[in-house]
């Protein structure tokens, strides 16, 4: 579409593309019309990167009694128990949905009615029984092909590709009389580099986690904290951005750009190894490979500092060969790819940042503080996930809270907004003159996080990395008010917001729990369970 000065209007605008704003986007789309903006491609998403699978109460040796227990353990004392009971218990129901939209799952025959088949469950790190649904190693672009499917199908939807949320709107933020709600966002249109205006009188923030945060990361580039810090900026609440998860297993290979080794593999007997060749981590916990991924990972940047090695390996060569490549056929390309038979040869590997589990505060029906605005997936924080997620339990969560946050706005519908809303003003702003100002910022800011704000912590390196941020900060601010907005700039802006929440809500926390390590406080404090770190700016 041409760029256009007038407010695009919807009764609904979603920004992002993965499962929970696809999810939320085809209930939506039964009572209003739909407006899903994306900043690349509609399945660009670190759903279509998810590996693993999808956690749910699926066997008959299993309960949802098990499952909460596994995920309030994982969680290190600050899980939200009722949240918990919540998601988990609606989870086998919106699973049920997913495979009426045409998800298909991988299944099993029953060997005494080979006309009846079951779905194959397998484990993760943490989980006591098997029951994470997956798809061969690809299950989030399966689940991503069934729903942008179902989208196409739906006439109220449409999907705005190419298309980056610059901020939200907000009455206080056009002084709009009344109290603070959302009421749009202004969108830079990547192709014709015109801001466009969306209203609607309701905004849904599905954009993901903040990966790109980190110098080494799992997920795609588009991974740069979008939601959160939009959400910041607008006045909503953010909490416990401290706990970022480091997957153990990305691989490490210098042709290799972020490609993840499921926690699978582990689940299915695979074993970490040091360069000698030996096994290390029953000396970390009893519960060695299948540890919930916070010591995992700890467990390996510890054997790497103390052998002085680039990475660990990770070997199921003791698994048959069809195995092997029947299971987890991506995996065994892509390393093949690099030049590893991992049916033959362990794979070299090393933790990696891959899911935040902090974010916007909501309740479990994705309400944010802001009145008109939501958040669902791995941009929110219902306390689901506490200090650590458990394995596969994200995919499920955007699911279950995507269908409470769209079946509440079809029985509370806001007030639309009846005001005018300005349009984007460039103000003075020249064309960049200097990109290069961009890239090395974002440089910096990527390994500032790396080394300063990583798996293991400590008082100084997070003043120092506090230090350098707030001149990057200074820095970012100038540039953005003098210059036209570009994608790389935003990004920029976004990821540099977004480091300064992990930083502010670890300065807050004088303990050590589940993803939040710092050596000068090497235990967890009873004092603060239960007891979240929150960060709001100050409007």
């Amino acid at each position: 579409m041409p760029p256009t000065t007038a407010p695009r209007q919807f009764d609904f605008l979603i920004l992002g593309t993965g499962i929970a704003g696809l999810s939320f986007a085809l209930r939506a789309a039964r009572h209003g019309t739909v407006a899903i903006v994306t900043k690349k491609n509609r399945a660009d998403s670190n759903t279509n990167w998810a590996q693993g699978g999808i956690a749910s109460v699926w066997g008959a040796d299993d309960s949802v009694e098990l499952h909460v227990r596994d995920t309030l353990d994982a969680g290190a004392g600050l899980c939200r128990e009722d949240v918990v009971r919540t998601i988990l218990e609606e989870g086998p129901s919106r699973i049920a949905d997913l495979i009426g939209q045409g998800t298909r799952f991988d299944e099993n025959p029953d060997p005494l009615h080979p006309e009846k088949r079951s779905l194959d469950l397998t484990r993760e790190g943490g989980h006591s029984r098997r029951r994470v649904l997956h798809a061969k190693d690809a299950t989030g672009a399966e689940i991503e092909r069934a729903l942008l499917k179902a989208v196409a199908a739906e006439a109220n939807i449409h999907v705005f590709e190419n298309h980056f949320a610059v901020d939200l709107i907000t009455t206080q933020k056009i002084g709009a009389p009344g109290g603070n709600r959302c009421v749009g966002a202004y969108v830079l249109d990547r192709t014709s580099q015109h801001v466009e205006t969306f209203s609607a009188p309701t905004v849904i923030l599905a954009t993901g986690g903040c990966g790109k945060v980190y110098l080494y990361t799992t997920n795609p580039d588009i991974a740069t904290g979008d939601g959160v810090a939009m959400a910041y900026r607008a006045g909503a609440g953010v909490a416990n951005m401290e706990f970022i998860q480091f997957h153990p297993t990305c691989l490490f290979h210098p042709r290799a750009k972020s490609f993840l080794i499921s926690e699978a593999v582990r689940g299915e007997g695979g074993l970490l190894r040091d360069a000698h060749g030996q096994r290390f981590m029953d000396r970390y916990d009893p519960r060695a490979e299948l540890a919930p991924r916070d010591i995992v990972a700890r467990a390996i940047d510890s054997e790497m500092k103390r052998t002085g090695a680039d990475c660990v390996f990770l070997d199921i060569t003791h698994k048959p060969a069809r195995f092997i490549i029947d299971h987890f056929p991506n995996i065994y390309q892509r390393c093949l790819e690099h030049g590893l038979d991992i049916t033959k040869e362990p794979v070299p590997v090393v933790p990696a940042a891959h899911y935040q589990c902090g974010g916007v505060i909501t309740n479990v029906n994705g309400e944010t503080e802001i009145p008109g605005l939501y958040a669902i997936g791995e941009v929110a924080c219902t306390g689901l996930h506490g200090a650590n997620r458990l394995a596969s339990n994200s995919l499920l969560e955007a699911l279950v809270c995507a269908h409470r946050a769209a079946d509440r706005l079809s029985s509370e519908r806001p007030t639309p907004f009846t005001g005018a809303l300005p349009g984007w003003q460039p103000g003075q702003a020249i064309d960049p003159d200097e990109l290069v100002v961009v890239s090395h910022n974002w440089d910096e800011i990527r390994r500032t996080m790396w080394d300063y704000v990583g798996i293991v912590r400590t008082n100084k390196r997070l003043r120092r990395a506090e230090k350098r941020l707030a001149n990057l900060q200074e820095e970012i601010r100038e540039y953005y008010w003098n210059f036209r907005v570009t994608s790389d700039l935003l990004e920029l802006r976004n990821i540099a917001t977004v480091a300064e929440l992990i930083i502010a809500c670890a300065l807050q926390r004088p303990e050590s729990r589940g993803l939040h390590y710092n050596l000068d406080h090497p235990e967890p404090d009873p004092a603060w369970a239960q007891r979240d770190s929150v960060v709001r700016r100050v409007l």
